[in-house]
């Protein structure tokens, strides 16, 4: 009867021993299934921010210049005029894949706006002397558009239209003219992708119109030729977009 009882309390505990590590391996074998799917979807989370590197509703700030080497006569009469410009810009993602493009609002502040142009003009801007005077101002962009291809590639092209308005601390291209004048710039070049939260940003050719819409008698307006060069920094967002 003992050498029974120890038989069975031995298979009894045999059993139980087996009932553990079974129960142990299929623990194991959920935990390894799980660290699997999770690194799984890291993975899967990892390639898709590659991807799509930044968040959705994307915010840039855009540490600017920008640098007149010429003017040009088709909607503006004012020559030897040049302008020098420095400032932030901030753009705000609209919609980001609009027929393979992703669009932005564009919004600009240019504390720093250097104006060459002849001390003495006539009433259209033509300049009546050789010399030259340099007037400062100050631009604001309420209102512009870009349009940016390949975002999150290496190079990204891209195409912008601001609305600004620009006031001198003297009349502009003719004494006849206003302090205040409307601004309406063009710009087409590429997004070079640099590391971490920076890019560079190249705009190759650049068209700058600014008249004061004839609010006065004398709008002699000028069209500029420019080169615009620029730091982004993308800022943070709490929203991911997957």
């Amino acid at each position: 009867m003992g050498i029974r009882g120890r038989g069975l309390f031995h298979d009894r505990g045999r059993s139980i021993r087996y009932e553990v590590a079974r129960t142990l391996a299929v623990c194991l074998a959920m935990a390894a299934f799980a660290t699997l799917q999770r690194a799984r979807a890291e993975e899967t989370e990892t390639q898709i921010h590659e991807s799509h590197p930044l968040s959705a509703n994307q915010k840039e700030l855009i540490y600017e210049g920008l640098i007149s080497y010429g003017n040009y006569r088709v909607f503006g009469g004012a020559e030897s005029v040049k302008l020098y410009a420095a400032g932030v810009e901030f753009d705000r993602e609209l919609w980001p894949h609009l027929f393979h493009t992703r669009v932005d609002a564009a919004f600009e502040l240019l504390p720093v706006v250097l104006l060459t142009q002849p001390r003495r003009a006539d009433i259209w801007g033509d300049p009546l002397s050789k010399r030259r005077t340099l007037v400062p101002g100050v631009g604001v962009t309420p209102l512009g558009v870009r349009l940016l291809w390949r975002d999150g590639k290496t190079v990204m092209p891209f195409f912008e239209a601001k609305g600004s308005v620009i006031g001198f601390t003297q009349k502009a291209l003719s004494p006849e003219a206003t302090y205040e004048n409307w601004s309406f710039n063009l710009t087409e070049g590429v997004k070079v992708k640099l590391r971490g939260r920076y890019d560079l940003r190249i705009g190759i050719a650049s068209d700058l119109h600014f008249s004061n819409a004839f609010v006065v008698r004398s709008n002699p307006a000028v069209d500029l030729m420019n080169v615009n060069v620029g730091l982004v920094y993308h800022l943070r967002s709490s929203r991911k977009s997957y």
